[in-house]
C-alpha cells in the first residue's frame, strides 16, 4: 500500500505544523516554473495558469531550445512526474503522461494542446506533438488532476499545452550533428512592428537511428500572422502548420534477440515503415471588450494521415485473425470551435466560461498479410477493418473564481459534454450510432489559502470522463442487444502545499488519489477493449527548485505512485482486485544542475530515473523497464549572437528497454515480453546563431 487515503490529512496537517502562520495580504498560487517563461500580468486576457489550483509546472524556452530530441514529447522528461514511455517504432514514437496513466496507446488519459488548440487524434494519442520542435517553442505548461475545466475529452488525469512563440523580433537558427548520423536543421524568425506580428518557423531532421533500420526523415513548416487594433483591444489572427514524416521501423526483439545485438533488427521487419502527414490551420480572434470583459475564439482544423506498415513477431503459425503483419492507414480530420469568456467583475470574482465544439471525420483501414520474410505488403490476406466514423463533441464549462478573503481564493466550476456519431463498417457493411452517453457532467471545487508570505496550501476535488473509442463496437451500436456503457468517471481529490522560503526557491509536497469507474483499456488499432472495471491511481509528489548566487541552478523532484484495479474479472472469469494496471512505473525521479561557470561557459547535468512494471493485466510475467539515465550539455558562446552547444545522452552508457506483454499475436504458450532497447551514449554538437 502507497499509502492510506484516511493519512492524507494528517500527513497534510504535519506539514503545516513545521510552517510559520502569519496571515498575509494576497492568495497564493500552486505553480513552479523551470526556466524563464512569458510573464502572465493577470490584468485581463484570458486566466493564467497561476489561476489553476492544482499541481501546474511550466518549462521555459531556455530549457527547452538547446536540447537535442527526436520527437518533442521527450522534452517534457525534464518536468516532475513525467512517465516516458519510449516505443521507438519509426514515427510511432512514444508518449508522455502522467498521474500513473500509462502510455501504451490503451488508456489515453493526459489532453494534449498546441497554443490552446485541441491536438489529440481519435484515439487520444499525442502524435500532433511531434509537428513543433525545440526552437519554436516558448514553454511547455503541464496541468496536473481533475479539477480543471477547460478542457473535456482526453482530459483524464490532466493536461500539456504546448505554447509556440509569437510576436517579437528574432532570427535564430541552429544546425546539429550527431550520433546515428542524425543531423538537423531549425530556423525560427519573428518580425514585429505597428500592430503586425509574422513568425515562421522551418525544420528538418533526419537520422539512420541506433538500431538497423532505423532511417527517419521529416519536414515541419510553420507560420503565424497576427494583427492587433491601434487601442490594443482586438487582435486577430491564422495560424499554419505542415508536417511530414518518412521512417523507417526496425521491429521489436525478444529477449534472446537483445542480448544477442541490441542494435539488429529482424529479417521480418525489413519493409515496416510509416509515412505521416499532418497538417494544422486556425483563426484566432480575440477581444478586450471592456476593462473587465474578455472574449476569445479560435476556429481550426487539424488533419493527420498515416500509412504504417508493421511486422509485430517473426511467427508464420499466427492464425488469420492474428496475423502480425499488418497494414494500418488512418486519415483524420477535426474541425472544431473554441470560444471563451473571462468577466473580472470585481477584485474578488472573477468568472470565466466558454463553449467548445468538434467534429471529427476519421477512416481507419486494416490488412493482414501472409508470412514472408520479409513481409510483402501488397495483396493482403484478409482485410479487417475500412472503416468510416465520425464523432461530435459539444462542451460547455463555467467556473467562478471567488477570493473570499485576502488568504482564501475558491473556484467552483462545472462542465458538461455530450457526444454522438456514426459509423459504416467494412467489409459487413454494418452501420450503427455511438453509444448515448448524454450529458457527462463534471463538477470541480478548488481552493487554496495563502498561510503567509511564503507558504500556500491549495486543495481541489473534480470528476473528469472516459469514454470509449475507435470504429467499431463496443464504441458504436453495430448490432442487436448490444450491451450499452456508461462513461468512465473519474473522481479526484488532490492536497498541496507550495512553500517558498526564498524568492529563488521553490519547494511543493502534493498528495493526490483519482478513483474510476468502468474504466476501459482501448486499443482502436486492434479493436480490443479490455474493462479494467473499478480503479485507484494514488500518489506523492515532491518537487524542489532553487538558485544559488547567480551561477548554480538546482532542481529536484520525486514523484511515487501506485495504480491498481479494485474491481474486474478477466474474460475467463479470473479476478483482478488488487492488481496493478501494466506499465505503470511506481516512482518516477528527475535531477538536474545548471553551472554558469563563466560569462561564456554553461555546463548542465540531468538525471531521471524511473522503476519497473508489470507488463501484464494479472502482473504473473514479471516487472521489466526501470532505468537511471544522466545526460550532459554545456553551451559555450563564441560572441553574443554565435554559440556551441555539447549535448552527450545516457552518459554512462546505461542499457534499458521498453517492454510490453505480447499476448496477442503469439500461439497459445507462446507469448513473452518484447523489446525495443533505448540508445546508447550517444552525443551531438550544435551551433546557434542570431542575427
Amino acid at each position: 500500500m502507497l499509502f492510506p487515503s484516511k493519512m492524507l490529512p494528517l500527513a497534510l496537517a504535519a506539514t503545516l505544523a513545521c510552517l510559520h502562520t502569519a496571515a498575509v495580504h494576497a492568495a497564493g498560487d500552486s505553480v513552479i516554473v523551470l526556466g524563464e517563461v512569458p510573464v502572465y500580468s493577470g490584468t485581463g486576457g484570458a486566466l493564467p495558469p497561476t489561476s489553476l489550483l492544482t499541481s501546474v509546472d511550466i518549462l521555459g524556452a531556455d530549457k527547452i531550445e538547446d536540447k537535442n530530441v527526436m520527437q518533442s514529447w521527450e522534452l517534457l522528461g525534464q518536468l516532475p512526474g513525467i512517465q516516458l514511455t519510449e516505443t521507438r517504432m519509426g514515427a510511432e514514437s512514444g508518449k508522455a503522461t502522467f498521474r500513473a496513466f500509462n502510455g501504451e496507446g490503451y488508456i489515453n488519459g493526459i489532453k494534449v494542446l498546441i497554443d490552446g488548440i485541441p491536438s489529440n487524434v481519435n484515439s487520444g494519442n499525442q502524435r500532433f506533438i511531434d509537428m513543433v520542435f525545440p526552437l519554436e517553442l516558448d514553454y511547455i505548461e503541464v496541468v496536473r488532476g481533475t479539477n480543471d475545466p477547460r478542457y473535456g475529452l482526453h482530459n483524464i488525469g490532466g493536461s500539456i499545452n504546448l505554447g509556440t512563440r509569437q510576436g517579437g523580433n528574432y532570427s535564430d537558427g541552429r544546425v546539429t550533428v550527431g550520433s546515428h548520423a542524425t543531423r538537423e536543421v531549425q530556423v525560427a524568425l519573428g518580425r514585429e512592428s505597428d500592430g503586425f506580428a509574422q513568425n515562421y518557423f522551418i525544420a528538418h531532421q533526419g537520422s539512420d537511428g541506433h538500431r538497423a533500420h532505423s532511417d527517419s526523415e521529416k519536414y515541419a513548416l510553420g507560420g503565424k500572422w497576427f494583427l492587433t487594433s491601434a487601442d490594443g483591444k482586438i487582435k486577430a489572427g491564422a495560424v499554419a502548420r505542415l508536417y511530414s514524416h518518412k521512417a523507417e521501423e526496425p521491429g521489436f526483439m525478444t529477449a534472446t534477440e537483445m542480448a544477442q545485438n541490441r542494435q539488429q533488427t529482424g529479417a521480418h521487419n525489413a519493409n515496416d515503415g510509416d509515412d505521416r502527414a499532418m497538417q494544422h490551420l486556425s483563426l484566432h480572434l480575440d477581444w478586450q471588450a471592456t476593462p473587465a470583459l474578455f472574449v476569445s475564439n479560435k476556429l481550426y482544423f487539424n488533419h493527420y494521415d498515416d500509412d504504417r506498415r508493421v511486422t509485430f513477431t517473426n511467427n508464420a503459425s499466427a492464425s488469420l485473425n492474428n496475423l502480425p503483419r499488418q497494414r494500418r492507414v488512418w486519415d483524420e480530420d477535426q474541425t472544431g470551435l473554441m470560444s471563451t469568456a473571462t468577466w473580472r467583475a470585481s477584485d474578488a470574482l472573477t468568472v470565466d466560461g466558454g463553449l467548445q465544439i468538434e467534429h471529427q471525420k476519421n477512416l481507419y483501414q486494416r490488412y493482414r498479410y501472409a508470412f514472408a520474410v520479409p513481409t510483402q505488403f501488397s495483396n493482403p490476406t484478409h482485410t479487417s477493418n475500412d472503416d468510416r466514423y465520425t464523432l461530435n463533441n459539444v462542451g460547455v464549462y463555467a467556473q467562478a473564481i471567488f477570493k473570499a478573503t485576502d488568504q482564501l481564493k475558491i473556484i467552483p466550476g462545472l462542465r458538461l459534454d455530450k457526444f454522438s456519431g456514426r459509423t459504416t463498417l467494412s467489409p459487413s457493411g454494418a452501420t450503427g450510432a455511438l453509444q448515448d452517453y448524454g450529458w457527462i457532467k463534471q463538477p470541480k471545487l478548488s481552493m487554496v489559502y495563502s498561510v503567509n508570505d511564503a507558504t500556500s496550501v491549495y486543495a481541489n476535488w473534480g470528476r473528469t470522463f472516459q469514454i470509449l473509442t475507435g470504429s467499431r463496437a463496443p464504441a458504436y451500436i453495430t448490432s442487436a442487444n448490444q450491451a450499452t456503457f456508461a462513461p468512465s468517471i473519474n473522481t479526484g481529490t488532490e492536497l498541496g502545499v507550495k512553500y517558498k522560503p526564498h524568492p529563488r526557491t521553490d519547494l511543493r509536497v502534493a498528495f493526490w488519489q483519482q478513483d474510476a469507474t468502468d474504466e476501459v483499456a482501448n486499443m482502436p488499432s486492434t479493436g480490443t477493449n479490455v474493462s479494467l472495471g473499478e480503479t485507484r491511481r494514488k500518489g506523492i509528489d515532491l518537487q524542489a527548485s532553487t538558485r544559488i548566487g547567480s551561477a548554480i541552478t538546482l532542481w529536484a523532484s520525486h514523484s511515487v505512485q501506485e495504480a491498481k484495479v479494485r474491481r474486474a474479472f478477466t474474460a475467463s472469469g479470473t479476478s483482478l482486485a488488487g492488481k496493478e494496471v501494466f506499465s505503470t512505473p511506481r516512482h518516477i525521479t528527475n535531477a538536474g544542475v545548471d553551472y554558469q561557470a563563466t560569462e561564456a561557459l554553461r555546463l548542465g547535468l540531468q538525471a531521471r530515473a524511473q522503476g519497473s512494471y508489470f507488463i501484464d493485466d494479472l502482473n504473473a510475467q514479471g516487472k521489466f523497464g526501470d532505468f537511471v539515465l544522466v545526460d550532459f550539455n554545456a553551451r559555450y558562446a563564441l560572441t553574443k549572437a554565435v554559440s556551441v552547444d555539447l549535448q552527450v545522452k545516457n552518459l554512462t552508457n546505461r542499457k534499458f528497454a521498453y517492454v510490453w506483454w505480447d499476448n496477442f499475436f503469439w500461439p497459445a504458450g507462446s507469448a513473452q515480453p518484447m523489446y525495443s532497447p533505448g540508445a546508447g551514449r550517444s552525443a551531438f554538437v550544435s551551433l546557434n546563431v542570431k542575427w
